[in-house]
């Protein structure tokens, strides 16, 4: 038994003396690393670059709304196909004559529009360039928290608390807007919600 116990332990102690690895090295964990994609900078999206087409109109638009030509303008929009300045169905220049002579001038109003950067979207296959850009973003795309803070300032200086409770609602952009297709048609100029639908 003495023989037993004497191995016994002549065997712990090997074992003891082989088993003394080196001792294990704990690295120390800090706060979690964000990926690398949060902690970029946002990236500024690229401008939107209108066709030759799009720009032409544009340019005629302005010709018109810079000398106060509402006729002209009318007559313009009389031309496009399909254009929408109003919910009723009005005659263009009737509505836009209401319009400046109620205190919102058209002829104003498009030329500040124009001065917006331009937005792009696809409608039924075509290309629209929409002013302003917040625009041409879908309602669920609109949504404050969505947006960078600089768009969102924007958005609020645009349509104010009002017309962002009308976007958290599931409404499209509610403002004035413009656009004109990339084959150069002037498709709307409306005040409200009825220019995309």
């Amino acid at each position: 038994m003495r023989c037993a116990s004497s191995i016994l332990a002549l065997l712990l102690g090997t074992l003891a003396a082989c088993s003394q690895a080196e001792p294990e090295v704990v690295v120390p964990i800090g706060p979690p690393v964000p990926s690398e994609s949060l902690t970029q900078a946002p990236q500024v999206p690229e401008p939107v670059e209108l066709s030759t087409e799009a720009a032409d109109m544009k340019a005629e638009i302005l010709r018109h709304a810079e000398r106060g030509a509402l006729r002209s303008l009318a007559r313009l929009a009389d031309k496009q196909e399909g254009f929408i300045s109003n919910v009723g169905g009005q005659d263009h220049y009737e509505f836009w004559d209401l319009l400046r002579r109620t205190g919102v001038d058209p002829n104003r109003k498009i030329r500040e529009l124009f001065l917006e950067p331009p937005g792009e979207r696809e409608v039924d296959g075509e290309i629209w360039f929409v002013w302003p850009d917040l625009a041409a973003k879908d309602s669920r795309d609109l949504i404050p928290e969505k947006l960078t803070f600089v768009e969102r300032r924007r958005l609020r200086e645009l349509i104010g608390e009002d017309g962002i409770a009308r976007i958290r609602a599931g409404e499209g952009y509610p403002g004035m807007r413009a656009a004109i297709s990339a084959n150069g048609r002037w498709i709307y100029f409306v005040l409200g919600q009825d220019g995309e639908d």
